[in-house]
């Protein structure tokens, strides 16, 4: 039985470490001998260009590429143009071809489904297989939702992050009651935390006393640190760049939270079997 759990890093609002979140957790799944596939969801190129592809324009192939050719009904080979990173990880990459593939979507039949195509033809090669989903709640987002079993939503804890996690919230219930029936929220992570200040202790306060309510605060929180942003100038992730920092430490948990949530599904799986 193929076990692969496919997660959604997503958050309609940019610069929340989304990421930088699906570099390191992928990163730390490997270090615990998971197969990793890391998805770059968003023309930015942003993981692409994190995980040391300078000039993701010049890609022969990339997301866009594979997309396209399931929109237009062509065979395609789910391995080309997968990328493999020193640190363990497998990554396809993406560029600005991929603005171009969304916009083509609207067109389409089926267009919610064709991120989920490509990913199913690659799951059964993987233990995880992460996607970096874009900051928008437009057709690229809808796809990913549409493709991912789970999904984990990264958050500042401030006043405009938490504010917006109402709209993506919604989007994320839109699709599991009319397309998606079997995706689930993992849990909100806080990013960039910085316990020091009132402020942030009152909205993470405010978050587990309202939406902590009804969906799961992920334990682990990743601690501001500018040595995370620096990494990705090095096309590193945080475990090789400051293997004993702080940040390193929080995403090892979030790794071992993660696969402590998935073991937790499979074993209510099992019980419900049973009855």
């Amino acid at each position: 039985m193929n076990t692969c759990n496919i997660l959604a890093i997503t958050n309609q609002k940019g610069g929340v470490g989304k990421t930088t979140t699906t570099i390191n957790l992928g990163v730390g799944l490997a270090k615990e001998g998971r197969r990793v596939l890391l998805i770059d969801a968003d023309p930015q190129g942003s993981l692409t260009i994190g995980l040391g592809v300078q000039k993701p324009d010049e890609l022969a192939v990339s997301l866009g590429t594979v997309m396209g050719n399931i929109i237009q009904d062509k065979e395609f080979d789910p391995r080309e143009g997968i990328l493999h990173h020193a640190e363990g990880i497998d990554f396809m990459p993406s560029n600005i071809e991929l603005s171009g593939v969304e916009i083509s979507l609207f067109n389409v039949m089926s267009r919610e489904y064709v991120l989920k195509t490509y990913v199913d033809a690659v799951r059964k090669d993987y233990d995880y297989v992460l996607i970096d989903g874009m900051p928008s709640l437009g057709m690229m987002a809808i796809n990913t939702l549409v493709a991912a079993d789970s999904v984990i939503i990264p958050s500042q804890p401030s006043f405009l992050s938490a504010k917006g996690l109402d709209l993506l919230l919604r989007s994320v219930s839109r699709v599991k009651r009319s397309i998606n029936q079997k995706l689930r929220i993992d849990g909100i992570l806080l990013t960039m935390v910085d316990n020091r200040t009132n402020n942030a202790k009152d909205i993470i306060l405010s978050l587990q006393q309202g939406i902590g309510q009804h969906i799961p605060i992920l334990k682990t929180q990743i601690p501001h640190s500018v040595r995370t942003s620096e990494s990705s100038l090095y096309g590193k992730s945080i475990f090789a760049y400051d293997p004993r920092g702080k940040v390193t430490m929080a995403y090892e948990a979030l790794a071992k939270e993660v696969m402590n949530i998935e073991r937790a599904k499979t074993d209510r799986s099992r019980d419900d079997g049973i009855r």
